[in-house]
């Protein structure tokens, strides 16, 4: 019998790189999301429509027949409600696990990041060890967070079991967020160094992202003892983060970053801005700075992998270098 697999945002980014990946294993998958994609069905995914923010139509789901959900949907950003980031990154987070628990489901792997422990310091090699900031400067870090302490309980009861993985800056062919960010900034001359420009931070590629988590998959069924772990995951090392948008830029054909601003003055305009938009009720679109943003690019953020290593096995399947090269091909086609 065919195994089953569950993949929350199998439309998105990561989400359809691991419903890839999953195929290549012949594993039967199944994408839940609020839309229909004909691109990933057209690869033999089973769509399954529902809203995980409504708990009615959640209870409706049968998920008796899976044997592990991948929850990778998330509403990720910089800037908005409370409300629409809790209700998505807890509230739906919270309603598929409670459905999962009740129809029995073995393993859920769930994608969280890293942002759940930055505060407004510096992170260098960080491990899992690592504790929850006291002050968040983001919705989404902070219902991140939300949602991996209630995963963490849950495995912790013995109600699932169920690992976290927390990918940083996924990156890649395909990509709709970072990439095509930095791009956009670049063409209209509106990036530049913040700070020194000597951090460094952990960046993975989507591909090394997805295998991540299936190797979550298979070691939590060989060994159940690593329920409720938590797994920082990226490359083969950190990069200097203006040196590899550089690179990226020059892949593209465009100008590198040849302005700079101190980390201070982007964290005063950051605070304006905030300031600003909350009082006009501005959600969108975000503003050009926050003091996340400032402290996300000044800082550095850069994590341990040899926990994910030793109880998962992983390492990354794709260099870097290769990365870079793809987006080169993607370029010139």
């Amino acid at each position: 019998m065919k195994t089953k697999a569950l993949v929350t945002g199998a439309g998105g980014f990561l989400g359809s790189q691991i419903v890839k990946d999953l195929l290549k294993k012949d594993i039967e998958v199944f994408g839940l999301a609020r839309n229909h994609y004909p691109e990933i069905a057209a690869l033999g995914v089973h769509f399954i429509q529902c809203d995980l923010t409504l708990k009615d139509e959640v209870n409706k789901l049968d998920l008796r027949e899976f044997d592990v959900i991948f929850h990778t949907a998330a509403k990720a950003g910089v800037w908005g409600s409370y409300d629409k980031f809790y209700k998505i990154n807890f509230e739906g987070h919270k309603n598929l696990l409670d459905k999962a628990i009740e129809d029995k489901v073995k393993y859920f792997i769930y994608t969280s990041t890293p942002s759940v422990v930055f505060g407004s310091e510096d992170i260098v090699m960080g491990d899992e060890s690592m504790e929850y900031p006291k002050k968040y400067y983001t919705h989404y870090a902070q219902t991140k967070a939300q949602a991996e302490k209630y995963t963490h309980s849950k495995a912790q009861e013995g109600s699932i079991k169920a690992i976290s993985i927390r990918p940083h800056l996924i990156w890649g062919k395909g990509d709709p967020h970072l990439i095509p960010r930095v791009l956009e900034k670049a063409k209209k001359g509106r990036l530049k160094v913040v700070g020194d420009g000597n951090n460094f931070v952990d960046v993975i590629h989507v591909k090394n992202a997805s295998h991540a988590h299936l190797l979550a998959y298979e070691a939590l069924k060989d060994n159940p003892s690593l329920s409720g772990n938590v797994y920082f995951v990226g490359q083969e090392r950190e990069v200097n983060l203006f040196h590899f948008l550089d690179e990226i830029l020059k892949r593209k054909n465009l100008n590198t970053i040849d302005s700079q601003i101190s980390f201070k003055l982007a964290y005063r305009l950051g605070f304006f801005f905030e300031i600003v938009f909350k009082f006009l009720g501005i959600e969108s679109p975000e503003p050009p700075m926050t003091r996340f943003i400032a402290m996300q690019l000044a800082k550095s953020h850069y994590f341990s992998h040899a926990k994910a290593k030793r109880d998962l096995g992983y390492g990354p399947i794709i260099s870097i270098e290769e990365g870079l090269e793809e987006l080169t091909k993607k370029a010139l086609q």
